[in-house]
């Protein structure tokens, strides 16, 4: 784990259901790459957790545990026996979780994770881990979803912002304009000297994306390309460095600390969302 009091490294991952360019499911390389990031707030999506006795099954779980995590889940639909969906890792305490449901009509359930994780330096930072849908109508609109007044402007949040996640945009769509109007976004070719990411063996798009508010100043950004993370997934991890000097939103979440709400009948487990709407 990195020693640092005034940075702070965040990254979105699809995992693709661990399942790697091999076609083989395999958790325990998710976790290599992981290790391999070092990151402090993971954003995580196409995430299966499946509660069957066997441990790699319930893959949130078992990258928190292998990990030294705090992570949550927000639920886009049910399997047997568990759950599919976004997570958030965390080394840092997680205040409040909160899932939102953007999806459109019948078709695939889609969400926005939103994490409150208390900051080293006392700060509080909104991160809110999206996937959107495949279609265009369906991201167009998600994404008035995400910048309304239920979500991404709601009066209510407090601390810095970060939109972060699979965004399944190859153009500079609805998504990309509407974000950038309120949020900074990562310039590829300033940091890595091209414009696509997807996939991680021939990048030929842009899917996976980081908004931030201002506040927060980004040092680093890469693009983790090592042999086991091109093997692992069809995305590969974005990773960025934020330098820790955020300026606080005045006033206080509604109702305090929402209650972070655990899978039943275990005394460890996955924090579900709150509130779903």
């Amino acid at each position: 784990m990195r020693e640092t009091s005034n940075r702070i490294r965040i990254a979105t991952y699809n995992i693709h259901k661990c399942c790697g360019l091999d076609r083989r499911v395999s958790p325990a390389r998710i976790v290599n790459v992981l290790r391999e990031i070092d990151a402090d707030i993971v954003a995580l999506q196409e995430v299966v957790c499946v509660s069957n006795g066997v441990r790699e099954y319930n893959q949130a779980c078992f990258f928190a545990e292998e990990l030294a995590y705090e992570y949550c889940l927000g639920e886009n639909r049910q399997l047997p026996g568990g759950t599919y969906g976004n997570v958030v890792l965390s080394r840092m305490p997680l205040r409040a979780i909160r899932n939102y449901n953007i999806s459109w009509r019948k078709h695939e359930p889609r969400g926005c994770l939103r994490a409150d994780i208390d900051l080293p330096n006392g700060d509080l930072l909104h991160v809110f881990n999206v996937h959107l849908g495949l279609a265009f109508t369906e991201r167009r609109y998600q994404a008035r979803q995400l910048v309304g007044p239920e979500i991404l402007t709601n009066p209510e949040l407090q601390g810095a912002r970060i939109v972060l996640g699979d965004f399944n945009e190859w153009t500079h769509g609805l998504a990309s304009r509407l974000l950038a109007t309120h949020l900074e976004s990562v310039d590829l070719r300033h940091h890595i000297g091209q414009t696509k990411t997807y996939p991680g063996v021939l990048p030929l798009l842009h899917l996976d994306h980081i908004y931030f508010d201002p506040a927060l100043q980004l040092e680093r950004f890469t693009v983790h390309r090592s042999r086991t993370a091109l093997l692992a997934s069809d995305h590969v991890p974005l990773v960025a460095d934020f330098l820790l000097e955020i300026e606080q939103r005045k006033g206080q979440l509604e109702g305090g600390k929402p209650p972070l709400i655990r899978e039943e009948g275990k005394e460890e487990g996955p924090l579900l969302c709150a509130e779903t709407d």
